[in-house]
């Protein structure tokens, strides 16, 4: 059982490190360790995932699991291709923060063909907790916990701490990824995200190549004729996230004068000492995403069918899916025959596992944007 002291010390410092500006590796690495302190583990991975699909962009890693990828395709058939209850995207169509394989009644351990297959045959892991990072209805990572066949199992009260915690490691991460792109991407001539770094005494101290491009579009929109009037706001949000943990993300999304709309996040960075004062604010367009254009390319869907497949990829029914398009139930059975037969495959399981192996798996582990897909 987590004593209160203990639960409220950890989900204070989970707090406190997603407003930090930490790189995502290291809010990633010191959040998972202060887990540890409330709800013990024995091995843990912990992942990002794009918004649009709940697939994953990246994975890390720890204990028991460390240095351990051989069976990651295994992983993604089950997790991508099988009838998984417990699948991450599973759970993020649904209500549910956080489960636990025994602690969840519908959760069923037995009947998981995740454990019975990979984590108690080649691991030995007797049980496993799951966490969604939810911001809002954004899913924007995943933290999975093991323990052995010696260890008591995940108790509805680890559970549900678990789940407390979710909006902060969202944020985290999402601050995370904007850190990031920082670092990679300002004087990198290859593209990405337009991104500005402001200084504690409010002056641009970097920028990236293209962003007074994205800058200049800025200007004339409803902020006035300054563009660094809204990066400005932006910058102030993003400090009062660290004083004011009640305080909004700061985010933007705005109509340029040419009728583009552009996504601006701002997120404090940190230093060795900590808090510097400073601010980076990415800039990018805001657009479907970039997946839908690759899945069409690869596939030769019509733009109907282009429409089918992302709703698929975002786990929507077919009902809700006929209503969003206005268009019949069998119309959209139709249109998915017609994409699953492109794509040659059988099924909605089988058209996600093909394009999470096709379109995710050879970018694992590259840069991330704002908006949850890859930079490259």
């Amino acid at each position: 059982m987590i004593s209160r002291l203990t639960g409220a010390r950890v989900r204070g410092d989970l707090d406190v490190l997603s407003r930090a500006g930490l790189d995502l590796d290291d809010f990633i690495g010191e959040a998972t360790d202060s887990v540890l302190r409330a709800v013990p583990w024995v091995g843990a991975c912990v992942g990002t995932h794009d918004p649009a699909t709940m697939m994953l962009t990246s994975a890390r890693k720890y204990g028991a699991l460390k240095a351990h990828n051989e069976h990651d395709r295994l992983f993604g058939i089950i997790e991508y291709g099988s009838e998984e209850p417990t699948s991450f995207r599973s759970l993020a169509v649904g209500d549910r923060l956080a489960i636990g394989m025994h602690a969840t009644d519908d959760a069923r351990a037995d009947d998981s063909e995740r454990m019975s297959r990979l984590m108690t045959p080649v691991y030995g892991f007797a049980d496993e907790a799951r966490l969604l990072f939810r911001d809002g209805t954004a899913v924007w990572g995943c933290l999975a916990m093991f323990r052995g066949p010696d260890d008591p199992a995940f108790t509805t009260d680890e559970v549900e701490f678990l789940g407390s915690l979710s909006e902060s490691f969202a944020r985290g991460v999402r601050s995370g990824i904007l850190t990031r792109l920082a670092h990679d991407v300002v004087g990198d001539e290859t593209g990405g995200p337009a991104v500005v770094i402001v200084d504690a005494h409010d002056e641009v101290a970097q920028i990236s190549i293209g962003a007074e491009e994205r800058l200049e579009q800025l200007r004339g929109n409803a902020h006035g004729g300054d563009p660094l009037s809204l990066v400005t706001s932006l910058v102030g949000a993003a400090r009062r996230t660290l004083a004011d943990p009640a305080s909004p993300p700061a985010r933007a999304r705005v109509r340029t004068g040419s009728g583009i709309w552009l996504l601006l996040h701002a997120s404090p960075l940190r230093g060795a000492t900590g808090a510097t004062g400073d601010v980076v604010v990415t800039i990018e367009e805001a657009r479907p995403p970039e997946i839908v254009s690759l899945v069409v390319a690869a596939f030769g869907l019509t733009p109907r069918e282009r429409d089918v497949t992302r709703l698929v990829l975002q786990g929507v029914e077919t009902k809700e899916i006929a209503t969003t398009l206005h268009v019949s139930a069998y119309t959209v059975q139709d249109h998915l025959k017609a994409v699953f037969d492109k794509a040659g495959v059988r099924s909605r399981r089988e058209l996600i596992s093909r394009v999470y192996f096709d379109q995710y798996v050879p970018r694992m582990g590259e840069t991330v944007g704002a908006t949850g897909w890859f930079t490259g």
